[in-house]
Order: C-alpha cells, then structure tokens, then sequence
C-alpha cells in the first residue's frame, strides 16, 4: 500500500510517498499549505495519512476520517493552535486534491494514552477535570513511538528503561518503559514542560493569572505564552544555531539563555528517569537533538551521575542513526533521526486493516 504522508508545522508542510516497504517514492516541503501543486506529478496514493498534534481522549490510536471526526478534529484546535488548525486546512486541501482516496489521522497524544493515572491527572477540582477533560495528554508521540521502535531494532530488543529527548522548536521529553509511555513533559497543551524556541515551557500558573488580573488580555498571554517566550523571549530569537553563534561571542542573554535552557533540560531528564526508577537508554532526537552534538554533550554530562557518558568524537560526527556511547557506559546512548512519516504510513495502514 503506497501512503502519502502529510506532516504539516505551523508554517510549513512536509509531504512523502512512501512505497508498500516505506521506500521514499517523493517528498514534496513548502511554506503554506497549497498542496494540489505538491501531489500532482506524484505517482497516485492507496492511502493518505495526515499528522494531527492533539486527539484529545476520543483518539487513542489512528482513525479513518469521516464527517464526525473532522468535526471532533476542529473542537480540539483550540488546545494546540499553533498546529492543529494548520492540520485542518492540509487534511481540507488533500482530500479536495485527492477525494477518493481514504484519509488516516494520526495524533501526537496516542502514544501516551498508556500513562498511567498517577502521571497523567492533574490535581485539579474533580468537576473541571470532568467537565473539561482536563488531564495529561503528551505530544510528540509520532516521534517517540518512532524512536522508541528503532531503538529497539538498533539494540536487539526493547530496553526496559528509555528516555527519549525530542529536541527541536517544539520539545519534549518522555519516559518509555518496555516501549510504552509512561510519563512525559508536555500536558494539558505543548506548552507544559521544557524551554524552547517560542514557548516558555512549565511556568508558575499564578503568572498568567496575575498579568490577566493586571491589564492583559487572556489572548496577548496566551500569543505570548506561544510565539514570544522560550529562547525567543530570553534572547530575541529561537534559532538554536544563532543562539550558539552569540555565545560564542561571550553574548550574555544568549549565554544565560542556554543555562535556562540546560538547566530545565536536566531537571526534565532527571524527572522521567525518576518515574522509570533508572536509566537503561538515552535517546536523542527533533532537529536540535539531532543536530546539535554541544546539547548531547552537556546532558550526557549533567546525567553522569547516572551513568551516561558519550564519546566525543561519535558525538561530534554524528549522522543519521549513531550510537554515541563511550566504551564502559552503562547507559547506552543514540542519536535516531526523528521520521514521523514512518509512523504515520504504519498508523495509517494500521487503521485501514493493511498493517
């Protein structure tokens, strides 16, 4: 079964067509989402799968899309409105561009409809987390789960403890025990948890409710929340790699910022190994975590105590799928490039009976 699949960012869209043994057959990138032109000189798909940030409880795994889905899809934008609206549009577009082909959403959340009640409620008032849903969702799953399969193909059996470090624009961490997850940094939203490159990542919650009850709209914290905070609001901008160059310059805010940025990153790590009682495996992946051996280094260091510890040189010449530990380590550690068409080419074949 040859499955397009459409992965769209908040900005941008990423389309493959991968073969019945997930041979790369085209992959089309652009800004917006103007997807007849991308598709129409592509040999045509048995299957579309479309990447959507938040399935909120109803979507535990992928699920052919229908009318009440869509509808169900749309109520859930307002929980991740930098990507879930940007999904709408891509699945509005491919199913226009491609209407008689059957369309497969897959979701970040999936892969963590495994935590287990202790990680994923919030202490919260019983009639709100009933009436809102609210609870502990995860994102990044299509990645995780990934990550999590190829780890277990590199090593030759799933490791009982793995914390796997989705480092990008977006970031998460997530604790995976015998390949399920079991705990992870993001929440309700993809705002909870680590520092990056617009979001702020866990702040108290009294912030938000001060500046509101001090003259700010709900709205401008939110913007703010999303698009102006992270990396961006410590140094005027989320770029890792210019973030790096101005350190290098001795800059100070850059300098603070990878500080704040470490610091949370370790604090982060230290938590999902607490809730796995140990560390077997250490995963790298997402554009930063792939791409940027200083990150790798500094947490390998800051977790030493743990065991970790990674060669330099494997590090520094790390491409695609490499193993970086250092001779004698106990925790073994990966780079495993993030390839979430992967997933959701098996997702969709999954739900349409073809896996």
């Amino acid at each position: 079964m040859r499955v397009l699949t459409v992965n769209p960012g908040s900005s941008s869209l990423k389309v493959s067509l991968l073969g019945d043994d997930d041979t790369v057959l085209a992959v089309e990138s652009g800004v917006g989402h103007e997807m007849a032109p991308m598709v129409t000189d592509m040999p045509p798909p048995d299957a579309i799968g479309v990447r959507f940030v938040h399935g909120g409880t109803d979507f535990p795994g992928p699920v052919l899309i229908d009318a009440k889905v869509t509808e169900r899809l749309h109520e859930l934008a307002d929980l991740a409105p930098l990507h879930q609206p940007a999904s709408l549009e891509a699945l509005a577009e491919i199913t226009e561009a491609l209407p008689s082909v059957p369309a497969v959403a897959c979701f970040d959340t999936s892969f963590h409809a495994t935590l287990p009640e202790a990680a994923a409620t919030y202490a919260l008032p019983a009639e709100w987390r009933r009436r809102f849903g609210l609870r502990r969702y995860g994102f990044h799953g299509l990645s995780f789960a990934y990550a999590a399969r190829r780890t277990a193909g590199l090593l030759g059996g799933v490791p009982a403890r793995t914390v796997i470090c989705h480092l990008g624009a977006g970031a998460s961490l997530c604790a995976v025990a015998e390949g399920r997850s079991v705990d992870t940094t993001m929440g309700f939203t993809p705002l909870e948890g680590l520092v990056m490159a617009s979001r702020a990542g866990s702040v108290d919650p009294g912030i938000p409710l001060w500046l509101v009850k001090h003259g700010l709209s709900a709205e401008d914290v939110n913007t703010a929340l999303e698009r102006d905070s992270g990396l961006r609001g410590l140094t005027g901008t989320g770029d890792m790699r210019r973030i790096r160059k101005l350190a290098a310059e001795r800059d100070v805010d850059a300098l603070a910022a990878l500080d704040v940025y470490h610091h949370r990153l370790r604090a982060c790590a230290a938590a999902m190994t607490a809730s796995l009682g140990g560390l077997d495996t250490l995963v790298f992946t997402g554009g930063v975590g792939e791409h940027d051996p200083s990150v790798r280094m500094r947490l390998a260091e800051d977790l030493a105590y743990l065991g970790v510890s990674i060669d330099p040189d494997r590090n520094t010449a790390a491409d695609g799928d490499t193993d970086i530990t250092a001779p004698g380590a106990s925790v073994r550690t990966l780079v495993i490039e993030a390839r979430e068409d992967l997933e959701i080419a098996a997702g969709t074949r999954r739900a349409l009976g073809h896996d």
